[in-house]
C-alpha cells in the first residue's frame, strides 16, 4: 500500500513534494515584494496622475482616445460588463496561478522557463511602477472614461482585492505581459488545435478587457507586450539563438 501510495505521489508531484514547497514559496515571496514595492510606488499619487496625463494626452495625438469607443461597447451589454470585469479581476492571479499548476503539474519540463519568464516580466514591470507610476484611464472621468467595475466590486463583494491593487501600476500593463506569455506558452504547449486557437486569442481578450473596464490606455499595453517580449528573450535566449542561427541567409 505504501508503494502504491508512493508511485502516485510520484506521479502527482514530479520533483517531489519539498520541490513543490519550494516553487510556492517563490511565487508568494514575489508576491510579498511586489506589495512593498506597490507601497514605494503608491506614496506619489500627484506624479502618477501627471504620467497618466501624459499617456492619454499622447495618445490622443496619435490614435485618439478610442479606448472611449470600447467602454461605450460594453456599457451596452450586461453580459460584456461582466466578462470584462471577471477577466480583468482574475486573469492576473486566478488564471496564472491555474496555468502555473496545471504545467508544474501535468508539463513539467516546460514549468521552469515559463515561471522564469513571468517573474522576470513581472520584476521589469516593478521597476516601471517605481520609476512612472501611471494613474488608469478610470481615474480620468474629465475626460469621458469610466471606472467600470465600481458597481462590479461592491456586487460581488471584491472589496478586499480592490483594495490590494495597486491603483498607479497602469504603465506597463502586467496583465498585458502576462496574458501574452501564457497565451504563447501554451499553444506551444497544449496540443488541441482547439485549444492552441483559444490560448491565442487569451491575450487579445485580455487586452481588451483591461481597455474596456478603463484600467489601461493602448499605449500600456503596448509598453507590457514589450515587457513580455524582453522577458521572453532573456529567459529563452537560447531557443532564441537557435531560431536565428537556423534562419536562411538573407539573399544578396
Amino acid at each position: 500500500m505504501s508503494g502504491a501510495a508512493s508511485a502516485a505521489r510520484a506521479r502527482l508531484l514530479p520533483h517531489g513534494p519539498l520541490d513543490l514547497v519550494r516553487q510556492l514559496a517563490i511565487w508568494f515571496g514575489f508576491l510579498f515584494a511586489y506589495r512593498y514595492t506597490r507601497g514605494v510606488a503608491d506614496r506619489d499619487p500627484f506624479k502618477a496622475f501627471q504620467n497618466g496625463l501624459r499617456v492619454a494626452d499622447l495618445e490622443h495625438r496619435v490614435t485618439g482616445l478610442w479606448e472611449l469607443s470600447l467602454q461605450s461597447l460594453v456599457a451596452s451589454s450586461n453580459v460584456l460588463r461582466e466578462a470584462t470585469s471577471l477577466t480583468y479581476w482574475h486573469s492576473q492571479f486566478t488564471v496564472l496561478g491555474l496555468v502555473l499548476l496545471w504545467v508544474y503539474l501535468w508539463r513539467n519540463e516546460h514549468f521552469v522557463q515559463l515561471r522564469n519568464t513571468i517573474l522576470l516580466a513581472n520584476l521589469i514591470g516593478l521597476v516601471g511602477f517605481v520609476l512612472m507610476p501611471t494613474a488608469p484611464p478610470r481615474m480620468f472621468p474629465e475626460l469621458g472614461f469610466v471606472d467600470t467595475l465600481a458597481n462590479f466590486g461592491i456586487n460581488h463583494n471584491s472589496a478586499i482585492v480592490r483594495a490590494d491593487a495597486n491603483p498607479y501600476a497602469a504603465m506597463p500593463s502586467l496583465h498585458a505581459a502576462d496574458s501574452l506569455i501564457i497565451g504563447v506558452a501554451l499553444f506551444f504547449i497544449v496540443r488541441s488545435k482547439w485549444a492552441k486557437a483559444l490560448w491565442l486569442l487569451w491575450p487579445l481578450w485580455v487586452w481588451f478587457s483591461v481597455m474596456a473596464t478603463g484600467n489601461h490606455f493602448w499605449l500600456d499595453i503596448v509598453a507590457g507586450i514589450l515587457v513580455a517580449t524582453v522577458a521572453g528573450a532573456v529567459v529563452n535566449h537560447k531557443h532564441v539563438r537557435r531560431l536565428v542561427t537556423r534562419a536562411p541567409p538573407a539573399p544578396a
